[in-house]
């Protein structure tokens, strides 16, 4: 690897490992752990370099073993920011915490808002504003969708305007381009809006089928600075794999590549770590490397959240957990001495309590390096400690 050092961050969405003292405040029982939840419902996790690494040593989980040689650091995050979604999460990991929650809608959202979506866009009118699993409201609106025309607008209990349309029926195209259009009217209307996701989806052999690799989330711009932005302007580049760049709106970030699964997420972060991936073909316009010697991975790895946490499937959130470990045993070998590998996550989304939302959770953390001294790191305020140890190490 010569001296060229790095910081490789894989964030396991939503893999939280147990309830934060404020988690009433969001709506969310203290028996929520999602990690704890999964290991138990699938009477233990496979998990051979997750256990290495010092999982099992944060706290009992069923199949993951307490190691008396661990192999890295590891410990428990708790978040600083109000919030429980993604964007936060990962703002936060980066070094911004959000003081003031991001605004939900559970009543939908407001008509004037919503005159001026159909106005702009020119859509004729929208189904739906109501707050909605996904899979559900597509499959409930399909129909009308298709006679109508009109885009499905929906939230969650997360910050979040959603549209989906049929993809054969409305172009990918116009699709974000109403996603762009919604994005400008809550940033001017003030509305604090973390995120508008485009949810594109197809009838695949009779049922409404989302197709997660065309999926775009447009982010609010971060509001302050971060490792990101700093790592930027020091001239190294920041490569975001999955759906970084939407989560930091392209701030901070030099190149990109989206995925449509974790698989291709993990086999990208492979590609980065020996060098091969296209970078020429994911680099931004305004991207300056002048610092050839460090650079940021950063992988979303969203399957455990999208297709799993909120569909309360806690087998396929199991399985999935598992694939990323079969990678790690891959990933482990190509991290030198000059590397800093963090695994963590953004918050949870229990699969087996009720209800499909997020879950106000602590994350793990893990760290290695080649030749790293193990340690338990205990509990650590703040996932910003991240932004803080790469920076320490990059810096």
């Amino acid at each position: 690897m010569g001296n060229k050092k790095r910081a490789v961050i894989i964030v396991i969405d939503s893999m939280g490992i147990g309830a934060m003292p404020d988690c009433q405040e969001f709506g969310d029982t203290e028996q929520c752990n999602t990690l704890k939840n999964v290991c138990t419902f699938n009477k233990g996790l496979d998990v051979p370099v997750l256990e290495a690494l010092g999982l099992g040593n944060i706290q009992d989980f069923e199949g993951i073993e307490k190691t008396s040689t661990p192999i890295g650091q590891y410990g428990t995050l708790q978040e600083k920011s109000k919030g429980k979604d993604t964007t936060t999460g990962h703002w936060e990991i980066a070094g911004l915490v959000s003081e003031k929650p991001f605004a939900t809608f559970p009543n939908g959202f407001p008509k004037e808002l919503l005159d001026k979506f159909i106005k702009e866009t020119n859509c004729g009118g929208i189904l739906a504003n109501i707050p909605a699993s996904g899979t559900a409201i597509i499959e409930q609106l399909n129909d009308e969708h298709h006679t109508t025309k009109y885009p499905i607008v929906y939230t969650s209990a997360d910050s979040v305007y959603q549209i989906a349309v049929d993809t054969d029926l409305i172009p990918l195209e116009t699709l974000y381009s109403w996603c762009e259009t919604a994005r400008k009217l809550l940033d001017e209307g003030n509305y604090n809006v973390a995120r508008v996701i485009a949810r594109p989806y197809k009838v695949i052999d009779g049922k409404p089928t989302r197709i997660s690799k065309d999926r775009r989330d447009y982010s609010m711009v971060p509001p302050k600075e971060t490792t990101l932005d700093r790592a930027k302007a020091k001239g190294m580049k920041v490569i975001g794999i999955g759906k970084i760049e939407d989560i930091f709106s392209k701030k901070g970030i030099t190149h990109a590549i989206h995925t449509g699964s974790n698989k291709e997420g993990l086999e990208l972060t492979l590609k980065a770590l020996k060098n091969e991936l296209p970078l020429s073909e994911m680099k931004y316009a305004d991207a300056n490397i002048t610092d050839e010697t460090r650079e940021i991975i950063f992988t979303n790895l969203v399957d455990t959240d999208m297709l799993f946490g909120h569909r309360n499937n806690a087998e396929g959130y199991g399985n999935a957990i598992e694939e990323i470990d079969d990678y790690l045993e891959k990933i482990l070998p190509l991290i030198s001495e000059d590397d800093l590998l963090i695994i963590t996550a953004d918050h949870g989304c229990d699969p087996t309590v009720e209800g499909t939302d997020h879950t106000r959770e602590y994350v793990p953390v893990l760290y290695y390096s080649k030749g790293i001294e193990p340690k338990d790191l205990g509990l650590i305020l703040g996932f910003d400690s991240i932004a803080e140890r790469v920076e320490n190490w990059l810096f």
